[in-house]
């Protein structure tokens, strides 16, 4: 039981913190957050930090992936949710939702804007294959299954998707019109992907 009690306190410290930092990161970005201001918003000491992040990074990046996470899993149930057998249709719903969540502020801090400064570019290419990659190679499966697109080189061409789809992000989330800036991206990707169709 205590072994239990423990793992408890340690599950909801990480909780707290990285629930702060999310918060913190978002609005006031990387830099300007300090890990005072971090173990404060958590309630928790400076050492609880260091023992479960080792550094101010090491929760940024654990929040970065919670993001990533989260986001992944609100695709994939939109595009359940939209009860749609298209898989054309799927993409759209899926592509939608993406841009969607490229409008909010803790996506544009963290995500777009911070994390590949703070990871460092090759580090951020990889959470973002990581995270996308098996989504996008997945869909490319389906449709080839379905005969919608030709023997193509899969995991090639989802790499080149998955880097299209994450600049259409960067291009909304810096848009002033943002609303202009998702419709935009969301055609000129489903006609980058209507050129893989066979015909």
């Amino acid at each position: 039981m205590p072994r239990r009690s423990q793992e408890d306190r340690s599950r909801a410290t990480r909780a707290a913190l990285e629930q702060a930092g999310r918060g913190l990161f978002a609005e006031r970005g990387f830099t300007a957050t300090s890990a005072e201001q971090l173990v404060a918003a958590a309630g928790v000491t400076r050492g609880a930090l260091h023992h479960h992040y080792g550094d101010k990074r090491g929760l940024f990046v654990a929040v970065l992936e919670q993001l990533e996470v989260d986001n992944m899993a609100e695709i994939e149930h939109a595009i359940a949710a939209s009860g749609t057998d298209d898989l054309l249709a799927g993409l759209a719903v899926g592509l939608s939702t993406f841009l969607e969540i490229c409008q909010r502020p803790e996506m544009i801090r963290i995500a777009l804007y911070d994390a590949p400064a703070v990871l460092g570019w090759q580090a951020w290419r990889e959470l973002e294959v990581r995270h996308g990659l098996g989504m996008m190679i997945r869909q490319l499966e389906a449709a080839r299954a379905a005969g919608l697109v030709a023997d193509i080189p899969l995991t090639t061409v989802a790499h080149l998707l998955l880097a299209a789809i994450t600049e259409a992000g960067h291009l909304v989330a810096h848009a002033d019109d943002k609303d202009a800036a998702r419709a935009a991206a969301q055609q000129s990707l489903m006609l980058l992907i209507g050129g893989l169709l066979v015909s």
